[in-house]
């Protein structure tokens, strides 16, 4: 035989040559709840080994992700009941919950790259992600002030990037012309462009008690059956003014990734959600594969697939593992 690819293989420094993709820290985001209070630190029991934080806790998770070359995290609120509304109106309000996070993070990690979620979903008392009309629909038009106003108070508290998840039409472009007449011409906007009305997200609200009252979230999260409308929705974004492009889940859509990667110039990101991350640990938990192997294979599959970055909330355990190979 003349030709052998297993000659490529043979040793690991052979193998390291020829890797066509790899993980960096500084590719991976963290997602971080935070909730008020202090010395707060809670478990999500759908989610092991990630918590809560009051904020003085999170600035000891942040440190600690930051030791180990993590750059970026992306906000996420814990709202107690009584602070919801069908308006949102905790989400607009000056000085709340993820304004003195964002402030509090860039005093002390001044580089550090700090990206907040809009969307009202953490935020009003029927659990969607827009403001609900005298019909009981989810108003597209009604919430993009809201939106705007959202990324305005975190611009003003130091965000680096906003990161609309809301999926309304039109927001991107809203947000971009609110934050331009405000004078945060700088700061980035991180568009959930292809964000799939899935089932992966389960844990994910369970962590921010997020609970629909009513319906679902199909009239805007996207059919996971479709791809072409993946295409729209990004190439949309992109004319509006985004400057990162998010495709959410990530595993189960790598050819979504793939596709984006083809079409757009911009910077491609996927979110290994809640479901995604809390499968592997519970598997692991009971013996039947390992966790880091299985997390570090994954996030390399997201990374051949196209993407430039990761949310992943097992963003510590790879980071971590990354250091022991090096």
């Amino acid at each position: 035989m003349i030709k052998r690819p297993r000659r490529n293989r043979r040793t690991a420094a052979i193998r390291g040559l020829v890797q066509e993709n790899h993980l960096h820290p500084s590719q991976l985001i963290a997602p971080l709840f935070v909730l008020e209070g202090k010395q707060q630190q809670i478990a999500i029991k759908s989610m092991p080994g990630i918590f809560r934080y009051s904020i003085d806790e999170m600035l000891k998770e942040v440190k600690s992700l930051y030791q180990l070359g993590i750059r970026a995290v992306d906000l996420f609120c814990y709202i107690e009941g009584d602070k919801k509304d069908s308006f949102a109106s905790e989400a607009v309000r000056s000085g709340n919950l993820f304004c003195r996070a964002i402030q509090t993070l860039k005093e002390n990690f001044p580089d550090l790259c700090v990206m907040m979620d809009v969307a009202l979903d953490p935020f009003t008392s029927h659990g969607h992600d827009g403001i609900t009309n005298e019909k009981g629909e989810i108003d597209n038009d009604l919430t993009l002030p809201i939106l705007a106003q959202m990324s305005i108070l975190a611009a003003e508290a130091g965000a680096d990037v906003v990161a609309p998840s809301d999926m309304m039409d039109g927001r991107i472009g809203y947000i971009r012309h609110a934050l331009d007449q405000e004078g945060y011409q700088q700061v980035g906007i991180l568009s959930y462009a292809a964000k799939y009305a899935s089932a992966f997200y389960a844990p994910f609200r369970e962590a921010l008690h997020s609970v629909l009252q009513f319906g679902d979230k199909k009239t805007y999260q996207m059919n996971p059956a479709n791809s072409r409308e993946a295409m729209l929705e990004c190439q949309l974004d992109e004319q509006e003014g985004a400057d990162l492009i998010l495709i959410k889940p990530a595993l189960a859509y790598l050819d979504i990734i793939a596709k984006i990667k083809e079409q757009t110039h911009l910077p491609v990101g996927a979110y290994h959600v809640s479901g995604e991350y809390a499968m592997v640990m519970a598997a692991a938990l009971n013996g039947w594969l390992d966790a880091d192997k299985v997390f570090e294979e994954s996030l390399l599959s997201i990374k051949r697939a196209g993407a430039d970055f990761i949310l992943t909330y097992a963003a510590r355990r790879v980071a971590e593992n990354l250091q022991k190979q090096f």
